[in-house]
């Protein structure tokens, strides 16, 4: 006997659209992931999960939700996990290490991009990702500079 237990629940691939946003909610706030995404405003949060090609969640023995990682990927280059949320008992557990196992899965010539939430910055180095210093986020509405760099000096012409 190995000591290990099988987990009482299980990571599957469904489409966003078909997930209860009741359900996902309840992650999202259990989870402090809320904190952070627009979970007051209803419609957007139905089209970040209906919009995300690529949604990977965990459901306990009874069904319930209980994580989502929500991502949008090329399936050949990159994954972007924009979400990975684990209802606040079930943390710990290793149910976002086997999202985030599914999510490669799903996607296994792409590479995984995230942006951590500040809480989680020591966990995703102890479970194989490589820190990135050159990330950059616009936000909506934050204009673009109209400033472009200087042109190359030309060298001088002789006459």
């Amino acid at each position: 006997m190995s000591g290990t237990t099988e987990p009482t629940w299980k990571t599957e691939r469904v489409e966003g659209r078909d997930l209860d946003l009741d359900e996902v909610l309840a992650v999202y706030h259990s989870s402090g992931l809320g904190e952070r995404r627009p979970v007051g405003d209803r419609e957007r949060m139905a089209a970040m999960v209906r919009q995300a090609n690529l949604v990977v969640v965990a459901r306990d023995a009874d069904g319930a939700l209980i994580g989502i990682a929500r991502s949008v990927s090329d399936f050949s280059y990159v994954t972007y996990l924009s979400d990975i949320a684990v209802a606040g008992p079930h943390q710990r557990g290793g149910v976002g290490l086997a999202l985030m196992e599914e999510t490669r899965r799903q996607a296994p010539d792409a590479k995984v991009v995230l942006l951590s939430a500040p809480a989680a910055v020591g966990y995703y180095p102890r479970v194989g990702f490589t820190r990135h210093d050159s990330a950059w986020v616009l936000s909506p509405g934050q204009p673009l500079s109209a400033s472009r760099p200087e042109p190359a000096a030309q060298p001088a012409t002789r006459p």
